[in-house]
């Protein structure tokens, strides 16, 4: 069985973060582990807390999976310090680890602020040169490349400047697009664009809606497939858990991990 490692925080509410990713990697059947960074105290309201672990804690959790299960595959998500960013690269180094996807949470839903200033310059330097993807919405790749994005040529800019940095593949989403009626994600592979676009839906219950896009990413890297391919999956996967929202919480309210298997059960009948 493939194997994926998820590097980030936990979200007590379920919907983003550690959580997302293992629902995301069971749904495609992919054998999911953690090595948890932080603890959130949060809910669809927002978050309440943040209680960071100590580099060595993290480091101690990478170690326990690499010196013995191993990963065809990891995800990074919420790294909140410098300090840590550092030694996840170490150890991603370390192990050889090449499938490595970084999703550079940097705020949550409700507004909090989820990395430190001074680990963005981390995130730059120690980490991203070891990416094979990089999956930023649109405000984490302005903060990343210091530029405004309001158009297409704007987004194919900002890849450039990430790829830049030594990332292989860089891929923008188009959540917060101007478009009201559609997103498109711009992926970029340091030759070629190309772009993946969804109709747009009305809804609130986004939550971990950029963690699940990238721990199915992370998935169908594990399984073997192409940066391209693993892309088309994983947005159709969002698309899914967006489409068959679940309502639960009083405000940004989780995806329905479930969603895209069952489609292909009912598809398959």
């Amino acid at each position: 069985m493939k194997r994926a490692l998820t590097i980030a925080g936990s979200d007590s509410g379920g919907g983003a973060g550690i959580q997302a990713d293992l629902k995301t990697f069971q749904e495609l059947a992919v054998f999911g582990m953690s090595a948890i960074t932080a603890v959130t105290a949060q809910n669809t309201l927002g978050v309440h807390g943040v209680y960071p672990m100590t580099p060595e804690a993290v480091v101690q959790q990478i170690q326990a999976i690499g010196e013995d299960i191993g990963t065809n595959a990891v995800k990074t998500g919420m790294l909140f310090s410098s300090d840590i960013i550092k030694a996840v690269s170490e150890q991603v180094r370390k192990y050889k680890w090449e499938n490595l996807v970084v999703d550079p949470v940097m705020i949550a839903k409700g507004g909090a602020s989820l990395l430190q200033q001074e680990a963005i310059y981390a995130m730059k330097t120690y980490l991203l040169p070891l990416a094979k993807v990089i999956t930023p919405n649109i405000p984490e790749a302005e903060v990343l490349t210091g530029m405004s994005i309001r158009s297409a040529d704007d987004k194919k800019e900002a890849a450039i400047k990430l790829s830049e940095l030594g990332v292989k593949t860089v891929v923008i989403k188009g959540g917060h697009d101007e478009d009201e009626s559609a997103s498109t994600d711009l992926l970029y592979d340091g030759c070629d664009f190309y772009t993946f676009t969804n109709k747009r839906i009305p809804t609130k219950n986004t939550h971990g809606t950029g963690c699940t896009f990238s721990a199915a990413l992370t998935a169908e890297l594990a399984k073997g497939a192409s940066v391209y391919d693993a892309v088309l999956t994983a947005k159709e996967f969002i698309q899914a858990a967006i489409e068959d929202g679940i309502e639960i919480g009083h405000g940004h309210g989780p995806t329905n991990h479930g969603a895209f298997r069952k489609r292909r059960e009912l598809g398959n009948r």
